[in-house]
């Protein structure tokens, strides 16, 4: 019983590997592809019929997976060149388009402003959209090391590690250089860490990627794009001047700068993306308890600041610390952003007005504590998530109440 909580706890995981795909398997696959795209168009297409026939009728029609699984059907039905794909990938992308359409929905019933609402599902363009199939458990199979897919489609896998459970299923999908990759679902298992007796608070920043309680375990700004920019620059310039008129298909020499470019952008995610991950491996092995500001640096994209909180990944690097404390059964806390540079983490007393973002100092008006203003706002995040700060400079005053995590 407790494995089975434990594993629940735990969730799904990814395992992502390289494919090598033979000019035979490329071909299916692009065809495999093609025949999923027509279906999500037809998907999209019936949803806009469907919303404005909702405008002007009384009676209200409905889009839905049923719907849109009978729509399939029928059309498997009457077109050949559909039957003869596979229908697991092109029941998926029903699911996928259903996913997509109920999230929109969801954010306009809740009235989320437009800048955080996920957009209605649109066309997929062919020469714009990058191939992604997704088979369930009856459409594949591991046979001698080699990923078998429905509809005869095989290609070799590079097993960098071994999976750790049966796959549940597998999504089959190429990036912007052409790269094929398939990526497992297995179920979790919790590798439990040895208790440290140790809290941390995490406070995000553009400055610094991460503050935190511990000078030791502060996260610096690596940025990789800013290193990277000049090459990018160049290949950009590279692209302009070879960039084909309108409706003609671009030279070799545009293409090749196109996939230059998308490799630098590549290798810059990637720098990114093992920044954070070893960083959050570093904090998950030091500490039991984390508390985690609960920032969405979405808004951060229309500011000033855009470029630099982009390169500082902080999307990535918070969601790379929740997913590794969950691997290995620390507790994470996250905790409201709202007021957190302005309350003081040693009285609880709440400042009159917002600090500015270039006043680096916070200076309690009501029992005179000074600290660096990150500093300050991680150890809030402790005291709201129900944490004694420990580490931190200074202490609470005996019998001051603790708030409540958010």
């Amino acid at each position: 019983m407790a494995e089975a909580t434990a594993a629940a706890e735990a969730g799904h995981a990814r395992y992502t590997y390289r494919l090598r795909v033979s000019a035979t398997a490329r071909t299916a696959l692009a065809a495999e592809w093609g025949r999923c795209r027509w279906v999500w168009n037809e998907c999209a297409a019936k949803s806009k019929a469907v919303h404005l026939h909702n405008r002007s009728a009384d009676r209200k029609a409905t889009c839905g997976p049923a719907q849109l699984d009978k729509m399939l059907t029928e059309a498997r039905a009457r077109m050949p060149w559909l039957r003869a794909g596979s229908s697991v990938p092109q029941q998926q992308i029903i699911r996928d388009f259903g996913r997509s359409r109920a999230k929109a929905h969801k954010d306009i019933k809740e009235r989320l402003p437009m800048a955080r609402r996920a957009g209605m599902p649109t066309y997929k363009k062919k020469h714009e959209a990058l191939p992604s199939l997704n088979y369930t458990r009856r459409g594949f199979r591991l046979k001698d090391g080699r990923l078998h897919l429905a509809g005869g489609i095989v290609v070799a896998v590079v097993w960098s590690r071994a999976l750790p459970a049966e796959p549940s299923s597998v999504r089959v999908y190429q990036d912007s250089l052409g790269h094929w990759y398939c990526s497992f679902v297995v179920p979790a298992e919790v590798q439990p860490l040895p208790a440290t007796g140790q809290a941390l608070g995490v406070d995000w920043g553009v400055k610094e990627t991460a503050t935190t309680t511990s000078d030791t375990h502060d996260l610096p700004h690596a940025e990789h794009g800013k290193k990277a920019q000049t090459k990018v620059t160049r290949y950009d310039r590279m692209m302009a001047r070879r960039r084909p008129k309108k409706g003609r298909p671009g030279s070799k020499g545009y293409r090749e700068a196109k996939k230059l470019r998308a490799k630098a952008y590549k290798k810059v995610a990637r720098q990114r993306e093992d920044t954070g991950r070893k960083w959050a491996k570093k904090v998950v092995r030091d500490h039991d308890t984390i508390a985690v500001e609960d920032f969405r640096p979405k808004f951060l994209a229309k500011t000033t600041m855009a470029r630099k909180a982009a390169d500082a990944a902080i999307g990535a690097t918070k969601a790379a610390l929740i997913e590794m404390g969950r691997k290995h059964g620390r507790d994470i806390r996250l905790v409201h952003p709202a007021h957190t540079t302005m309350d003081c983490a040693h009285c609880d007393a709440r400042a009159k007005h917002r600090l500015p973002l270039g006043e680096r100092t916070y200076t309690c008006t009501a029992c005179g504590a000074v600290s660096p203003r990150d500093k300050n706002s991680a150890r809030v995040m402790l005291v709201r998530a129900g944490l004694n700060p420990a580490g931190a400079d200074g202490g609470r005053p005996p019998g001051a109440l603790l708030q409540e995590a958010a």
